[in-house]
């Protein structure tokens, strides 16, 4: 048995601040480890000490394992969770965790590192009798071995790097004629992301389903499974929304893969927490596709439909205890559906987000868990992941918990960047995931239209609420928030209002116990009820209504249902100052890095021609040209950190 006493949580956000909660409940004392930019972040305040590592960069920081060390002998703690993400699938921290002395509540380093290679995984898959796609897998990396083993696979067929995940390094192959150059780009991107160049080739399962099993495993070989999550629904091999169990799994099916999940466990020698994820075709064959040797991002839908907390058995298992249950305890009751909250904007490509969160607000209700790091106030950095937070929603039955889920997350409050809300409120209000019929191909086939990424500018609706704020915060700068009409004659002020640059002229004239707005040939009347600092409280068309929003200056946080709107009051500004679409200014996007300046002072240009490139949340981003013309300034140099909205470069129009 080992003893711990003191745990530091190797990680940040969300993730950090859940393990912190089991971990106080069951009586451990906490560490939390900080970068720089994470100094006031929750997870610090959350945890009994915390010890800073580093720079923001996660290079520099979260990242380096000889820091995440150093913190636990400083701070005393005698074992380390990882979390998800970083070095939790290290197999060199483990093994480093181990030679210090120190609990890693983990698997062991042998089985990350098997693993933790597509190539190797698969082949102890098949030796283990894990049904696995067909498909090539051996050392020999050649092109030349790739390009004939293709043949006898078939098309189409998958391109995948052996290591890492999320999409990187993965090509869909239709054609013979692509496959040599799509086997060159993801070997390339697989260097670039991971270090290593090796690919397997798969056949392609069109359309699956993909369902993952929760297993577990304790150091006296005693291995369960707890049920299925299904993560159909995906954008670009990220995970948009996940479920337990899956409305797709019958019985008979759930029992063949967890038992296959636990073979492949057993087979690997496992302790603690993994997943076993699988693809299953519309005949419910199913394929191994890989083994995460952590706790899952979704994790929480297992904890409501299970009743156990996966975190404190990870906890009991470190400390070399028996798992709590036999597979014959283990019991599924309801169902639990979850979906992610990025700070990224749906209708700008899910390009990540920064900035100051200036409201986060969340119903407390029965059957919603909010799992999140974020408060009022904090930052979101360039630095991390733009996932900020959990909706997770539990109900006696489907139908219930999706409804909860819905409206749970329709009404939290996270003003201050674009996010993805009003994107998961319609995924999870569409008819065919209603129905329980999405695959990996829903958001190709029946989503990408949708008004979360279409609407590129607010409506005459939005815009005539966010000129009423503007007006309203005015009067009551000065006045009751309860203010009433004392003029009987109608006056009228104009507003030039700017989203992304673009501006709208709106009209307001106040007329007796409401106020008549324009926008060009649209108009609306509103009936104003109260203010304050976060709330507005109006009537339009016979109905009440109450609308979030935020101040900072001159610049209006708004969402009214239709989405989140960044919105400047330009109205004694020049028509040029915005700086947006036809503009000759080129502004930084977010926060971050200038990696490359393609252009030099006197180049000529075309509009949407890249100037810069800016790297931040893990990407890649170009800064294009607003119009054509001759680049006259250019303000930044590769490897400088520039802030939101910092002017890069000039272009003197044609």
């Amino acid at each position: 048995m080992s003893k711990i006493t003191k745990i530091l949580v190797a990680n940040r956000g969300e993730i950090a601040v859940r393990v912190m909660r089991t971990a106080r409940e069951l009586g451990y004392r906490t560490v939390a480890v900080y970068s720089e930019a994470d100094a006031d972040a929750l997870h610090v305040q959350e945890a009994d000490q915390a010890v800073c590592i580093g720079a923001a960069a996660v290079g520099e920081s979260y990242l380096v394992a000889d820091k995440i060390l150093a913190a636990a002998k400083q701070s005393g703690a005698d074992a380390i969770h990882p979390g998800y993400g970083f070095l939790s699938e290290n197999a060199e921290f483990s093994e480093a965790c181990e030679s210090a002395g120190i609990v890693f509540i983990g698997p062991r380093s042998e089985a990350i590192k098997l693993m933790g290679s597509k190539r190797l995984s698969k082949i102890a898959m098949l030796e283990a009798d894990v049904p696995c796609i067909p498909g090539y897998q051996d050392a020999d990396q050649s092109d030349e071995v790739l390009l004939a083993k293709a043949e006898g696979i078939g098309f189409p067929l998958m391109v995948k790097a052996s290591a890492g995940g999320g999409g990187r390094g993965m090509r869909l192959v239709f054609e013979p004629s692509e496959l040599a150059e799509q086997i060159r780009t993801a070997r390339s991107e697989a260097e670039s992301a991971f270090g290593s160049g090796e690919l397997i080739l798969e056949r392609a399962v069109i359309e699956p389903r993909h369902i993952e099993i929760q297993v577990f495993a304790d150091e006296h070989g005693n291995a369960v499974y707890l049920g299925e999550r299904d993560c159909s629904i995906q954008r670009r091999h990220q995970k948009v929304v996940e479920e337990a169990p899956s409305p797709f799994v019958d019985p008979e099916l759930r029992q063949r893969m967890g038992e296959a999940a636990v073979d492949a466990a057993k087979a690997c020698h496992y302790r603690g927490a993994g997943t076993v994820e699988f693809l299953v075709d519309k005949d419910k064959n199913f394929y191994f596709l890989e083994m995460n040797t952590r706790l899952q991002v979704e994790h929480p839908v297992t904890e409501l439909i299970t009743g156990l907390d996966l975190v404190a058995w990870q906890l009991k298992v470190a400390a070399g205890e028996t798992l709590p249950l036999t597979q014959e305890q283990v019991e599924l009751k309801g169902h639990a559906v979850e979906v992610r909250l990025y700070a990224e904007d749906p209708r700008n490509n899910f390009m990540p987000q920064t900035g100051t969160i200036r409201l986060w607000d969340y119903p407390e209700r029965t059957g919603i868990r909010m799992d999140h790091g974020i408060q009022t106030g904090q930052s979101v950095s360039p630095f991390y992941d733009p996932m900020i937070a959990k909706v997770i929603a539990y109900g006696d039955n489907r139908s219930e918990a999706i409804r909860r889920l819905a409206s749970a997350v329709q009404d939290t409050q996270l003003l201050g960047m674009n996010n993805n809300k009003l994107f998961l409120q319609n995924v999870l209000r569409h008819d065919v995931f209603g129905a329980g019929e999405a695959t990996t191909a829903f958001i190709e086939q029946h989503f990408s239209t949708d008004v979360s990424m279409d609407q590129k500018q607010p409506s005459a609706a939005t815009l005539a609420k966010a000129a009423l704020l503007y007006f309203q915060r005015a009067i009551n700068a000065g006045q009751d928030k309860n203010f009433h009409w004392s003029r009987a004659i109608a006056q009228s002020y104009v507003y030039t209002l700017a989203f992304d640059g673009q501006p709208h002229v709106v009209t307001l004239s106040e007329k007796e116990h409401h106020f008549e707005i324009n926008i060009g040939e649209d108009s609306t009347v509103i009936e104003f009820v109260s203010l304050d600092k976060n709330h507005c409280v109006y009537v339009e068309n016979g109905v009440r209504e109450t609308l979030h929003f935020a101040f900072d200056d001159k610049t209006l946080y708004l969402d009214d249902g239709t989405g989140h709107f960044v919105i400047e009051d330009a109205t004694h500004q020049p028509a040029a100052a915005a700086g947006g679409a036809g503009s000759g200014q080129a502004k930084a996007s977010m926060d971050g890095v200038i990696v490359e300046v393609l252009v030099k002072e006197g180049d000529t240009v075309e509009a949407g021609q890249t100037l810069v490139v800016l790297e931040a949340m893990k990407m890649e981003h170009p800064i294009k040209a607003g119009i054509s013309g001759t680049v006259n300034t250019i303000n930044c140099e590769a490897g400088q950190q520039v802030k939101s909205k910092q002017l890069l470069a000039m272009v003197e129009g044609e």
